[in-house]
C-alpha cells in the first residue's frame, strides 16, 4: 500500500479494506498512471476510472478494490506527489509549530515548481466533490495536528490559557497560506517559518515567561 493510502485509511476516512489483499506494485502503477495522464495535460474532469485503468494496465476492479471512486483516488495521488507529513519533535510548542509551518512552506515551493501540483490544485477547486474529499482527508487532519500542539502549549503553560485554539491556529498558518496561495510572487525564503512563529508567540506567552 502506498504511504498516502495508509495515512488516509489510518484516519478512518477511507473505509475498511475490501476484496483481495492489496498489491503495492498495482497501487503504485495506478497512481503513476494518473500522474502520467496529468502530465499529458488531461483535465481532472476527463479522467475516468476506465481511462486510468487503461493507462495503468489494470482492470477497473483493481482500482475499485482500493478506492471507492476517483475523488478518493485523486486525493491519494496528490498526497503521493507531496512531501510526507512531518514528524513533530515534541520538545516545545515553538519547535512543533516551526516544523508544521516549514512543511507548508516546502509544499508551497513544490506547488510553484511542479506543473502537476499547480494545475491539479487549481482544477480541484472547481470540483466540489474532489475538493471536499481533499479537505476531509488531508486538510482537516493537519488542522487537528496543529490544534493538538496548541492545546499542549496551553496545558504546559507555554501559551496563555485564554486563547481561542482555532483562531490561534489560523494566526500561525494564515501568513504562510497567504504567501503560498494568494501571493505567488511572495518570497518563501529560509527562516520564514521561524519568523512567523516567533512573531505570533511574542504576544501569547503567559506573564513572566
Amino acid at each position: 500500500m502506498s504511504p498516502a493510502g495508509s495515512r488516509v485509511r489510518a484516519e478512518g476516512t477511507g473505509g475498511p479494506a475490501r476484496g483481495r489483499p492489496r498489491s503495492e506494485a498495482v497501487e503504485r502503477s495506478i497512481i503513476e498512471g494518473v500522474m502520467k495522464l496529468l502530465e499529458d495535460g488531461v483535465p481532472l474532469a476527463e479522467l475516468s476510472i476506465e481511462r486510468v485503468a487503461r493507462t495503468a494496465g489494470v482492470g477497473k476492479a483493481a482500482i475499485y478494490r482500493r478506492w471507492s471512486g476517483k475523488e478518493e483516488l485523486f486525493v491519494d495521488v496528490l498526497r503521493a506527489a507531496e512531501p510526507p507529513d512531518p514528524e513533530l519533535p515534541g520538545t516545545s510548542v515553538r519547535d512543533d509549530l516551526v516544523v508544521l509551518l516549514e512543511s507548508l512552506r516546502r509544499r508551497g515551493l513544490m506547488s510553484r515548481s511542479s506543473a502537476i501540483l499547480h494545475n491539479v490544485h487549481a482544477q480541484m477547486k472547481s470540483s466540489p466533490r474532489i475538493w471536499a474529499a481533499y479537505h476531509t482527508m488531508v486538510i482537516e487532519p493537519r488542522r487537528r495536528t496543529t490544534f493538538d500542539v496548541l492545546r499542549r502549549g496551553v496545558a504546559n503553560g507555554e501559551l496563555r490559557a485564554d486563547v481561542d485554539i482555532e483562531l490561534l491556529g489560523d494566526l500561525f498558518v494564515g501568513p504562510m497560506l497567504v504567501r503560498t496561495l494568494m501571493r505567488p510572487d511572495a518570497a518563501l525564503d529560509e527562516g520564514l517559518s521561524e519568523r512567523i512563529v516567533d512573531t505570533v508567540l511574542e504576544g501569547l506567552r503567559p506573564p513572566g515567561r
